[in-house]
């Protein structure tokens, strides 16, 4: 049976609540704080409810929920506060220090019992909650701990860094196509295709971890073979029809290879997110050979894009408030990017129509 401790200066209240409860609980009782305190600390680990009164000599319910939070009691046991007068102010202020829940007096069988059931129930639930998590946490630091070492090893090995150093020369190379192309565009068109380039490369962490969790080996083969976004290049535009017509001079270019596509610009995922991925399969001449390379190019306009980084922080920060709620938001303002970046478009070649008039 589970422990209950009453703690109240007036015998015939511990005794009522002692009748109410005894048959579901043990029933200890504690005339003033100071004992309900020894008693706690004496079997704090078997109790599983506290029922206090405010309002008692020597060391009143207000002292007692002090010290308890002092002694980090707080938070780890239901405490229900018994009392006959309790205004609204009183009440928030005990829930504002931890208390569950209030009985008031004179006492009703059927209540004092759903309280006390609910209390108990509510935080055993979150007890095991809390525990879960700690559990999963523990989990992953171990297996991000193992992630960690094992990057470490991948990246000590030789036949890797050269790896990493083939995809770094293909983001290179196409680094230095697009800006041939601006450049001319810039001669040929006095205007520019896209306003910035951002290169990334895949970490060995990030590497490890998406292998594995893919049930792929851990090797220099494995990356090459199925990783196809280890290097990254994501071009920024200014207008949606720059995009697919930078896409496709890309594509045309001589040792280029388009390997796949994917547009969610034209067919946005459900959370409003719009891109336009290419896997391309690009030229890099090295001393003694040509290769192939994988690179994954992702093509946005400048909303999409500061569109992307908010959502970017939704995704991967789990202790944000009313996600929910900022999720919708993004999908609105996604839909409102989409109607702006084309009105824009719209926009500019109206201008360009009136220059050639």
């Amino acid at each position: 049976m589970r422990k209950i401790l009453v703690v109240d200066d007036t015998e015939i209240n511990r005794e009522l609540l002692r009748e109410v409860l005894q048959g579901e609980y043990l029933v200890e009782a504690a005339a003033d704080g100071e004992e309900g305190l020894r008693r706690l600390g004496d079997s704090f680990d078997t109790i599983s409810a506290l029922l206090l009164d405010l309002n008692m000599p020597i060391m009143n319910g207000f002292a007692v929920l002090d010290e308890m939070e002092k002694r980090g009691w707080i938070g780890r046991i239901p405490v229900l506060i018994i009392s006959g007068e309790c205004s609204p102010e009183i009440e928030s202020l005990c829930l504002n220090l931890g208390v569950s829940d209030f009985i008031h007096k004179p006492y009703e069988s059927g209540v004092v019992k759903n309280r006390v059931h609910n209390a108990i129930q509510l935080f055993t639930y979150k007890n095991q909650l809390e525990q879960q998590v700690e559990e999963q946490a523990a989990a992953l630091k171990k297996q991000d701990q193992i992630i960690q070492v094992q990057a470490r090893k991948l990246r000590a090995t030789e036949p890797f860094n050269r790896l990493m150093m083939e995809y770094t020369a293909a983001m290179m190379e196409v680094e230095t196509r697009l800006k041939v192309l601006n450049t001319e565009f810039s001669i040929n068109y006095n205007r520019n295709p896209f306003e910035s380039i951002k290169s990334r490369l895949k970490s060995s962490s990030s590497i490890y971890e998406k292998l594995a969790r893919r049930g792929f080996p851990i090797t220099v083969e494995s990356i090459r073979e199925n990783l196809t976004d280890v290097a990254g290049v994501r071009v920024i535009c200014s207008f949606p029809d720059d995009i697919y017509r930078l896409a496709l001079l890309v594509t045309m270019q001589e040792g280029i290879v388009l390997v796949q596509e994917k547009d969610y610009i034209k067919n946005p995922k459900p959370n409003g997110y719009r891109s336009l991925h290419l896997i391309l399969g690009v030229p890099i001449f090295l001393s003694h050979e040509k290769k192939q390379v994988m690179v994954e190019m992702q093509f946005r306009t400048i909303a999409m894009d500061f569109w992307a980084s908010l959502e970017h922080k939704l995704k991967y920060k789990h202790d944000i408030r009313d996600s929910d709620d900022i999720a919708a938001k993004l999908k609105a303002c996604a839909d409102s990017i989409e109607t702006l970046d084309y009105q824009m478009q719209e926009i500019r070649n109206q201008i360009d129509r009136a220059k050639d008039r």
